[in-house]
């Protein structure tokens, strides 16, 4: 996935709306017009791959499972941004496509107002998942999604910066600010993530919090609090530019490919832009506070899901076709495709030796946490408590401990 994760405030605010809209699904007939029981010839599908290499990629193999059952694949492309609002307006309207993608975190809150019709009602199997594609997937104990491909993050590090400063790439937190603090001069920051007022914030933040026990359910603990001193240290000591408050992913790609940043976080969808840029880079695990925790990152990318649209013969094909993207064939060609990682454990170790650049985010994945594991549909508020106190932090609003305790105690 790019990391769709950084739709934010549009999808709260649209998503809190779906949750007061009757959703009457079941005689509710899907985007084409053959009728339940009837011969079906196409199916719709609504996906926010509305760009360059995803776009290609997916329309293909949509189109490739549309021709295995048959079908002509319709497909709708909305930018990320619009998604939730579009699936709010078409179950206003009754006209739910019969395959809809969803980021992850989106999935249980969706599910929670009856859109999605669970896959268990189509034989899909389940098996041979990592644990967190399914939790993503999963709203109370039933999976609606699944997600052929998916990612996370890790550090990238500029491999002639670190060693021209005598350094290696750092495992944990000492090493990464001793190694920040030596990687930092002229126009070069040691370090750079993504601390801006979004999910995407939130995202990158998670490895720090969770490999160091802390836990979305409250953030005013000990545990959260040393991993935000961390980058609020990395900030105040220069290693850090205060910048990383507005930064994108992107952005934040851009610094280190421009040679302003000697490390980053980031996820392998930045892969094809790294290689262009001959920036010479290398991938390791992001450090942890001591050398016996172990890295715990946050899983990202998208779930295919069969919505309710009350056209049962529809919806068996919509489900087919879901299956199909879900194949074990499917899952590791369009991970090679497009830069991301299967979510079959077995498929997924077969691409790392296929691909052994992309081993470290393999690694990662196969103990990935979902988002809204914990929370379930409830995970957007904590999201929007974690960006805003890494916001009051770095900013100096606050020291970490406050902020911390006044976005735990928001409502």
């Amino acid at each position: 996935m790019k990391p769709r994760h950084r739709r934010i405030a549009p999808v709260l605010s649209a998503v809190a709306m779906l949750a007061t809209v009757p959703l009457v699904l079941a005689g509710c007939s899907g985007g084409s017009s053959a009728s339940s029981g009837g011969k079906v010839d196409s199916i719709t599908v609504l996906d926010y791959y509305n760009q360059g290499n995803d776009k290609k990629v997916i329309g293909e193999y949509l189109d490739k499972c549309g021709a295995e059952n048959d079908v002509t694949i319709k497909r709708s492309l909305v930018p990320g941004s619009s998604l939730i609002q579009k699936v709010l307006q078409q179950a206003s309207s009754k006209t739910l496509p019969d395959v809809l993608m969803l980021d992850n975190p989106d999935l249980q809150q969706i599910a929670e107002t009856g859109a999605l019709s669970p896959l268990s009602d189509y034989d899909i199997s389940t098996d041979g998942y990592a644990k967190g594609v399914l939790q993503a997937g999963t709203y109370e104990d039933k999976v609606y999604g699944l997600a052929p491909t998916v990612n996370t993050i890790a550090l990238f590090y500029n491999k002639k910066a670190l060693s021209e400063a005598g350094v290696t790439p750092p495992k944990t937190w000492d090493e990464l600010q001793s190694a920040a603090a030596k990687l930092t001069e002229g126009d070069q920051y040691g370090f750079a993530v993504d601390a801006n007022a979004t999910y995407e914030g939130t995202w990158q933040f998670l490895p720090f919090m969770w490999s160091n026990g802390g836990d979305e359910k409250d953030i005013a603990t000990p545990e959260t609090e040393e991993a935000l001193s961390l980058w609020k240290g990395l900030v105040d000591d220069g290693s850090m530019s205060k910048s990383v408050v507005n930064w994108t992913q992107a952005d934040v790609n851009d610094q280190f490919m421009a040679g302003k940043a000697a490390m980053m976080i980031n996820g392998p969808w930045q892969i094809p832009g790294l290689k262009e840029s001959k920036v010479d880079y290398g991938i390791a695990q992001i450090p942890v506070q001591s050398a016996s925790d172990k890295a715990v990152a946050p899983l990202g990318g998208e779930v295919w899901t069969v919505p309710n649209t009350g056209d049962k013969a529809k919806q068996a094909v919509a489900a087919k076709i879901v299956d199909c993207m879900n194949s074990d064939a499917n899952q590791l060609a369009m991970a090679k495709l497009r830069y991301t990682i299967p979510s079959k454990t077995d498929v997924a170790q077969q691409f790392g030796k296929d691909v052994p650049e992309e081993q470290v985010f393999v690694d990662l994945v196969a103990d990935a946490r979902a988002r809204t594991g914990e929370l379930g549909a409830d995970w957007p508020k904590a999201a929007t408590k974690i960006y805003t106190a890494v916001q009051s932090a770095l900013t100096g609003q606050d020291s970490p401990a406050d902020a911390l305790q006044n976005a735990q105690s928001s409502n």
